[in-house]
């Protein structure tokens, strides 16, 4: 019962002490005479003392927010200038049957991006037509139609993966880029970025860029995509490397 009471005493003073701030400034010298630890070095120290101590801190801790605000404004900052140099090289490209290979020269240029894959597929009922050999399976289409926004992280699993350089063993981590005209439901086509370093495209990062770069290389695609998926149908000469093929790799392979 005593400490109940204790507690209700310590919050009464600590409400009066709130509605009652000029009581400390009408007896400076409690400030000196109350007495409390050192978090740190172990000692007594004045009220006074604490209240510096602890603004001290919390500018520490400020001064370490605005640097990482910093930080990650110069990151913005930097890829923001990619992805306009990125739009840029887009629109000067005049050949739309060659552009499919050049996004992913420009994805490995300009973002350093070591292993690109890249495929596109018919929509709708002409996902069926007789004769038709899509890169993904019917599941994995289906995966990728469900895909809001970019899936980061580990490369097991994950479809299109066999696309990168070596099908994807040095890759260790992978993300994984919906393509899709506009807004409609089903995706034309996969973009895959893959990475030796496990860091690179990790499960918790921010997709934002990764989105507007989907939604950009979508559009570029797009008045491209009856050439690009007559070339899918078109039967390759043998002793041709075939243009799936060609997409696998990484452009300057």
């Amino acid at each position: 019962m005593s400490e109940g009471r204790n507690e209700d005493n310590e919050q009464q003073i600590a409400r009066w002490l709130k509605s009652n701030p000029e009581f400390l400034q009408r007896h400076p010298e409690l400030l000196s005479q109350m007495k409390m630890p050192d978090l740190h070095a172990g000692r007594a120290i004045s009220l006074h003392e604490r209240q510096l101590e602890v603004m001290r801190e919390k500018h520490r801790q400020l001064e370490h927010r605005l640097a990482d605000l910093m930080r990650v404004a110069q990151e913005n900052d930097l890829i923001g200038e990619k992805m306009q140099r990125f739009t840029r090289q887009l629109l000067l490209h005049e050949e739309r049957s060659s552009l499919d290979r050049r996004l992913i020269a420009l994805l490995e240029e300009i973002f350093q991006v070591p292993q690109v894959g890249l495929r596109v597929w018919p929509l709708g009922a002409a996902r069926l037509e007789p004769g038709l050999e899509l890169p993904l399976s019917g599941d994995e289409l289906d995966r990728v139609d469900q895909m809001q926004q970019p899936l980061c992280g580990s490369p097991a699993q994950k479809p299109g993966v066999i696309w990168l350089a070596d099908r994807g063993q040095n890759a260790r981590s992978v993300a994984l880029l919906a393509l899709r005209r506009g807004v409609e439901p089903q995706a034309f086509g996969l973009l895959v970025l893959g990475s030796a370093d496990p860091d690179r495209f990790h499960a918790q990062m921010g997709t934002a860029f990764l989105q507007r770069l989907a939604e950009l290389v979508s559009a570029a695609l797009t008045p491209a995509l009856g050439a690009l998926w007559a070339k899918e149908k078109r039967p390759h000469a043998p002793s041709e490397p075939s243009q799936a093929s060609d997409r696998s790799q990484p452009a300057n392979a």
